[in-house]
């Protein structure tokens, strides 16, 4: 991922921004975060078949700078071709340079291909994000990010199940980051998984992520990202209480996010976001906003995304 080294800002940990790397490479840490134109001369020699003579039609040179009307004409014709000419080559060429190609859906899906690298983590995944009515209710919110994983392969930070379903489409990199509430009582990590498949594969999977509802699944739910010595330092797979998987259809990118609480509790009754949101859900994950916590910060990670790679044409769910 193409990270810009920055300070790390309050509450994450390490102090150095990873240089950029290439696939394949990954950082075993996280990081918490002048002359005037020649001028023509015509010969000073012009002649021209004089009258005939009554001696006998002969022809005589004009004197010097003389020139028959027809030839001026001729002259003025030829120049305003010629200026013609390369003016249109001019203009030409200009347009050729200023216009640019055409953005296609193909060509914006592409682009996409590259963001995990080309992109500055902070952009990403922002120091800070505003939830403005992500709550339950309504309610504001806002989150601070504790650290960002190095970006790696998929196989060692989701499940095995999931890394399965999403086998269609395979995975060319992962990014994650951890995140915590205002109040520090919730954690939530949030990943982008960079595929490797076209259009047609991508929205494949979508819609069959749709149909099977394989997003509510829990045991296909997103594994958490902890960060030792922080707020997030219990979260593991016992804690995770409420997340939420989307197949963009636009961009070849998996945006997910898992909750859970920040004090280690383990949950018995983990809930997807679309459930743990539903007007009078009542599980632990519904009652404690975790599902709201899941699915605002994936909502706004995504944005992001799509603002960066230019791809405004759907709404996050």
């Amino acid at each position: 991922m193409g990270r810009e080294p920055a300070p790390a800002a309050a509450g994450e940990t390490g102090g150095r921004a990873p240089a950029p790397r290439g696939a394949g490479q990954a950082d075993p840490t996280p990081w918490t975060d002048g002359a005037a134109p020649p001028v023509f001369a015509p010969p000073q020699h012009w002649a021209r078949e004089d009258e005939e003579s009554p001696a006998g039609r002969t022809a005589r040179p004009r004197p010097p700078g003389s020139r028959s009307p027809a030839r001026i004409a001729a002259t003025a014709v030829c120049a305003v071709l010629g200026a013609g000419l390369l003016g249109g080559a001019a203009a030409g060429s200009l347009l050729a340079v200023d216009t640019p190609a055409a953005v296609t859906p193909e060509s914006r899906f592409q682009d996409a291909r590259t963001a995990w690298h080309s992109t500055p983590v902070d952009t990403l995944f922002p120091r800070t994000l505003k939830g403005r009515g992500a709550g339950p209710g309504g309610a504001d919110r806002a989150w601070t990010r504790v650290a960002v994983a190095p970006d790696g392969p998929c196989a060692d930070a989701l499940d095995p199940l999931l890394l399965t379903a999403l086998g269609p489409v395979g995975c060319a990199r992962l990014l994650r980051a951890t995140y915590t509430d205002a109040t520090a009582s919730s954690v939530t990590t949030v990943g982008l998984v960079f595929t490797q498949g076209d259009r047609a594969a991508t929205n494949a999977l979508r819609t069959r992520f749709v149909r099977e509802k394989l997003a509510e699944r829990a045991d296909l739910m997103p594994r958490a990202f902890p960060v030792p010595k922080t707020v997030a330092a219990g979260f593991g797979d016992a804690q995770r209480a409420s997340w939420t998987v989307r197949v963009l259809g636009d961009a070849p990118v998996v945006v997910y996010a898992v909750s859970g609480f920040a004090d280690g509790r383990a949950v018995t009754d983990p809930q997807p976001a679309p459930r743990a949101t539903a007007d009078g859900a009542t599980s632990a994950p519904a009652q404690s906003g975790l599902g709201h916590e899941a699915k605002g910060i994936a909502d706004r990670v995504e944005r992001g995304l799509r603002t960066t790679v230019q791809k405004p044409t759907e709404t996050p769910g």
